[in-house]
C-alpha cells in the first residue's frame, strides 16, 4: 500500500473484475485490514495460537469422519469454481480443502498471523489469504489472467518466477499476481512475515455460506488477532456483485 493511500482509500479502490463474477455470481470477498497486529506481539501469547490451531485440528478430524474433504459444502463450491476457469481441482487443491486435509493431521505452523488465519480458516470453512499490505503496489484485483503476469514462487527451495495460464483467476496489484488460482498459493513478495505490520486479509464465499457466516469468520479472525495486543485498528468491506 502507497504511503499515500489509507486503509479506506486502499479498500475502496480494491475490485473484483466482472469477468470473475460472470463465472460464479454468489462470489463475495470480505477484506479486512488489521493494522497493529504484529506476529512478535504474540510471543507472550503463544499458548493462545496453540489452542486455536489445536482446535481447527479437531474440528477437522470431525469433519472428516463423517464424510470425505470433496463432500464438504463449501469445499466442493470451491472444486466446481476451479473447473469454471479451467484448473483441476484434483491436482490444484483450494486452500480450504487443503488446509482441511492438513489440519486431520496437523496443520503446518509458520508464524501467529498465519498460523492463526489458516486455524480460523478451517474453523469457519472460509478459504482465508493474508498479506503484508506495507508489501502491496496498489489496490488488489481479483482478474482473470491474460498469462503475461509475473507471480514470484519457491521451487525446490529457489525464488522463481512463474506466468498464470490465460484465464486463470488471480489475485494481483499493480507489480504482479499476489496468489494464483483464486486461493490456491500465495506469492512470496507480500506473504505475512514476523515483520509485518498491516495486514490484508481476503475471505472468500461462494454459495451456500451466507453473508452472516462469511462476516462471522471475519470477526472471529479480529478477535484472534486481538488477542496479541488489545491496540488492533480494522477496517473492512464486503465486495459482491
Amino acid at each position: 500500500m502507497t504511503e499515500t493511500m489509507n486503509a479506506a482509500a486502499f479498500l475502496d479502490a480494491c475490485a473484483v473484475d466482472p469477468d470473475v463474477l460472470l463465472l460464479r455470481p454468489d462470489y463475495r470477498a470480505l477484506l479486512l485490514v488489521v493494522d497493529g497486529s504484529a506476529a512478535d506481539a504474540f510471543d507472550h501469547n503463544a499458548d493462545a495460537v496453540d489452542a486455536l490451531v489445536s482446535a481447527a485440528e479437531t474440528r477437522a478430524r470431525g469433519l472428516l469422519a463423517e464424510r470425505s474433504a470433496d463432500e464438504l459444502p463449501h469445499v466442493a463450491s470451491w472444486r466446481d469454481a476451479y473447473r469454471a476457469f479451467g484448473a483441476k481441482p484434483q491436482r490444484t487443491r483450494n486452500s480450504l480443502e487443503a488446509l482441511t486435509r492438513r489440519a486431520e493431521l496437523a496443520l503446518p505452523r509458520v508464524n501467529a498471523l498465519t498460523d492463526i488465519s489458516n486455524a480460523i480458516s478451517v474453523l469457519h470453512q472460509i478459504p482465508l489469504g493474508g498479506e503484508d499490505l506495507d508489501r502491496y503496489q496498489g489496490p488488489a484485483r481479483l482478474m482473470r489472467a491474460a498469462g503475461t503476469e509475473t507471480f514470484d514462487t519457491v521451487v525446490n527451495g529457489e525464488t522463481i518466477l512463474e506466468h498464470p495460464e490465460p484465464g486463470e483467476v488471480v489475485w494481483c496489484d499493480t507489480a504482479g499476481v499476489t496468489c494464483r488460482r483464486w486461493n490456491w498459493r500465495q506469492g512470496r513478495r507480500t506473504s505475512l512475515s514476523n515483520d509485518t505490520r498491516t495486514a490484508l486479509f481476503i475471505l472468500d464465499a461462494l454459495a451456500p455460506v451466507s453473508d452472516e457466516a462469511l462476516h462471522a469468520a471475519g470477526d472471529a479472525l479480529v478477535e484472534a488477532l486481538s488477542s496479541g495486543t488489545g491496540n488492533v485498528q480494522v477496517s473492512k468491506r464486503l465486495v459482491a456483485a
